[in-house]
């Protein structure tokens, strides 16, 4: 790397790269989007020399694709020292980098598909075009991984010879030059490289401590590991931050552990059967290893416990050939529908035997087995005892057991085998390492669950969730919506009559698979129950599964699951037309509404607060900070009420109806689908059962506005109908929240025409935007079969009690 062109910045370090991440998190553009600026006709291509681009077009590289107005320079300034030629030819090249290195770079840091990825990291590398990467192309790519490793503050002398050495291996013909087939399938297959791609896993399998020496790199690890004993559980036991002499290895050691990691997480990626989930695990009780049978030592975290079986091992023991995790598939047609235990040894200790009713006593070893599936415990000597037959246990309704699955020999698609399609991605899963297609055949009367975790919400919450779903169910029924979104997940259970389906995130990511559902043209939509986390979650409380998830037993949920109840829940358009002639606004986030729109003091609060968040993400990082935020925010807007005399900028049409806003003093208009809004806002209020039976029995209009009749009508998740309120400012939106009032009932419509005389804050489903003039127009689009949970499971002022 070449000196810094400011004497005083200082080098990147491990601090930026966390504050970097952060950023990146809530930005909505991609790498791709931006480049447009910089081609001839964008705003930004007067900062574009050639290939290069200087400072200031850095600068506003960074602004433009991270939609932060305040990025810190001092940050600004060390990223575009690091993307400096090593060797300048001439002075100003100093003060100008690589286009292609920084949209290269900041695309690897982006969710997305491995092959997507690798296509474009190629043509980014391919500079001069041709389709091919010759030695100079190559050189780059060692020296961006290179950078990497000199940032964990490797000794990376040795590093080099490594790196080119899995290069070579790239280039399969040995032709000298690495095409995009070569490229893709040796990426596909080369972790270093995906990690560089931006491809995330905490997971460790226990088969890499018998990897054959086939390559460079595994030349490299290979010796390390045998003979210098190293445990691969270090790595994950300091949560990747490793560091050479503070844990008393050198620099190359380090280096092989992070690389051996690498290399496991490789394997890993094929979800071949037999492969753990390691996780570093602290124990609260005397436990034994499953390999060396003798206790596990230490004050924290002891060893490695795989998340699926719960086969635990000493971090040193895990290299030393362990016995295969459970299986997840049959191999054959013929083996499905024959139920048997799976058992694992051990850690059974003061535990109730199945069999004989008797306690399982510590024998200071590996003591009793229990069944992977029905989680049931037996001494030694019971397990071989009838009946050997496994009934799945109290789960049995969710789980889709090894006999349920077998693979077959499935001719693939023209697209699929080229590797042009995504479709290719979204069954890349579902296949056995030979290449068969897994396909479903369920117990009969069961109803499979189908589980989608979004890890980025609700901080750690969904890292943990999804372990626990992946001990309680078969690791193939739970989908990290990080690899690959919920097509996978989705093509896997497809021809499936009969099976629901749990999505563990917020409002957002509900949406998110309800339109995966709509696009995926399925023979059966299936039922969808929310497990809430992080914080609003408005439609997980009208569906009674509460506000947030507290760390409650999962088996208890799935217990309520089963006994939980179909509802349909309306789904609606929103069309957004720009008036002529106007500015173009921020992007309108959803197509589909899914709880509420709004226009004016809270769409504003919400504005300013994703705004914050974008500018200053670490600001951001607990439900407590949070809702301190959105209070000071609504005192700000209580003070300065932005959107007064909202009527005077705005026409509302129900179903060509006009709305007489004119006696309203009203700052804001929000339009419902669902009884919450704001984490437990009931703006329409409660109805009196004894008012509203009148209307029950006959057909509701398809608008309402009379006062009176408002005044009895009550909300309705499926009457294809939308509640209009008026909100008067943001000390009565305090009043709602806290149950004191209601907002102001205008009218309850089946479709909706707003016109926007001036920009206002708006929102859907609490993603806000700010927008220029236009015109709104809302239908309804279909309605989504949900689950609503059984009486009892949350409180709230709701209607479906």
């Amino acid at each position: 790397m070449s000196a810094p062109t400011h004497p005083e910045v200082k080098e990147l370090n491990p601090v930026d790269f966390i504050q970097l991440q952060e950023y990146i998190e809530y930005c909505r553009l991609k790498v791709k989007d931006v480049l447009r600026e910089f081609d001839a006709d964008g705003r930004l291509a007067r900062h574009r020399h050639g290939e290069c681009i200087n400072e200031e077009g850095f600068r506003l590289f960074l602004k433009t694709y991270l939609e932060v107005e305040d990025f810190p320079v001092d940050l600004c300034q060390r990223l575009f020292c690091s993307f400096q030629n090593s060797e300048p030819t001439q002075e100003d090249s100093a003060k100008e980098v690589f286009l292609k290195d920084v949209s290269c770079y900041f695309s690897l840091l982006e969710d997305g598909q491995p092959r997507d990825k690798l296509e474009f990291a190629f043509k980014l590398y391919d500079r001069d075009g041709n389709g091919v990467l010759d030695s100079s192309e190559v050189d780059r790519i060692i020296a961006q991984m290179m950078h990497a490793a000199e940032y964990l503050g490797w000794d990376v002398s040795e590093l080099r010879p490594v790196l080119k050495d899995m290069m070579t291996a790239i280039d399969a013909d040995s032709s000298g030059t690495v095409s995009l087939e070569e490229w893709v399938e040796g990426g596909m297959n080369n972790v270093p490289l995906l990690v560089l791609l931006g491809l995330k896993t905490a997971y460790l399998p226990a088969h890499c401590g018998g990897l054959k020496p086939q390559t460079g790199l595994c030349r490299w690890v290979w010796p390390l590991q045998q003979c210098q004993g190293l445990p691969l559980g270090l790595f994950l036991a300091t949560n990747g931050h490793l560091k050479p002499g503070v844990h008393g290895f050198s620099p190359l050691t380090v280096a092989a552990c992070f690389f051996s990691v690498l290399l496991a997480m490789c394997h890993g990626m094929t979800q071949k059967d037999g492969q753990h989930l390691w996780k570093m695990k602290h124990f609260n009780r005397p436990v034994y290893c499953n390999v060396c049978q003798s206790m596990l030592l230490g004050l924290r975290k002891q060893g490695l416990c795989c998340t699926c079986c719960k086969y635990t091992v000493h971090g040193r023991c895990a290299n030393r050939n362990p016995a295969p995790c459970t299986r997840t598939y049959v191999k054959s047609k013929k083996e499905t529908g024959v139920p048997t235990h799976d058992w694992v040894s051990g850690n059974c200790d003061s535990r109730k035997c199945e069999k004989c009713q008797k306690k399982i006593k510590s024998l200071q070893g590996l003591t009793g087995k229990h069944c992977v599936w029905c989680h049931t415990m037996r001494h030694d000597e019971c397990a071989d005892q009838e009946p050997t037959e496994c009934t799945c246990g109290p789960l049995r309704d969710h789980i889709l057991p090894p006999w349920a699955i077998y693979p077959v020999i499935k001719e693939r698609p023209n697209n699929v085998k080229n590797g042009s399609s995504g479709s290719a991605d979204d069954s890349e899963l579902n296949t056995t390492p030979d290449g068969q297609v897994l396909q479903i055949s369920p117990v009969p009367n069961t109803h499979p669950l189908l589980v989608f975790v979004n890890l980025k919400s609700g901080g750690k919450q969904g890292e943990r969730v999804l372990h626990k779903f992946q001990y309680l169910l078969n690791p193939r029924q739970v989908h990290n919506l990080s690899n690959g979104g919920p097509a996978p997940g989705l093509s896997f259970f497809r021809n499936l009559q009969d099976y629901r389906i749990l999505v563990c995130g917020g409002d957002g990511t509900v949406g998110w698979i309800l339109d995966a559902i709509d696009k995926a043209n399925l023979l059966v939509r299936p039922p969808v129950a929310v497990l809430p986390l992080g914080t609003g979650n408005d439609l997980a409380r009208c569906l009674r599964w509460g506000g947030g998830y507290d760390g409650e037993d999962l088996s208890r949920i799935l217990k309520e699951i089963e006994g939980s109840s179909q509802v349909l829940m309306d789904r609606w358009t929103v069309q957004v037309i720009p008036d002529e002639n106007q500015e173009k606004g921020d992007p309108v986030p959803y197509e589909i509404i899914n709880n509420y729109f709004s226009i004016g003091v809270d769409a504003s609060i919400a504005h300013r607060f994703h705004t914050m968040r974008e500018k200053h993400p670490q600001k951001f990082n607990s439900r407590m900070k949070n809702k301190l935020w959105y209070f000071e925010f609504a005192t700000s807007e209580t003070i300065s009420a932005s959107c007064k005399k909202l009527s005077e900028s705005l026409t509302i049409e129900c179903c060509g109806t006009p709305l007489d806003l004119s006696s309203l003093s009203l700052e804001g208009i929000a339009v419902l689908n669902i009884p919450s809004m704001h984490g437990g806002s009931n703006l329409w209020g409660e109805t009196k059962k004894c008012e509203a039976k009148g209307m029950t029995s006959q057909k509701e209009p398809d608008v309402i506005v009379d006062p009176e009749v408002l005044k009895v009508t009550s909300q309705d998740l499926s009457d294809r109908r939308l509640e209009v309120v008026g909100l008067e400012g943001a000390m009565e939106m305090g009043q709602i929240y806290t149950g004191l009032k209601s907002a102001v009932r205008l009218a309850k419509t089946s479709q909706i025409t707003i016109r926007v005389k001036k920009a206002l804050p708006m929102q859907i489903d609490g993603e806000p935007w700010m927008q220029p003039p236009c015109t709104i127009h809302i239908t309804h689009k279909n309605q989504a079969s949900m689950l609503m949970a059984p009486q009892g499971k949350s409180a709230g002022f709701f209607n479906y009690k």
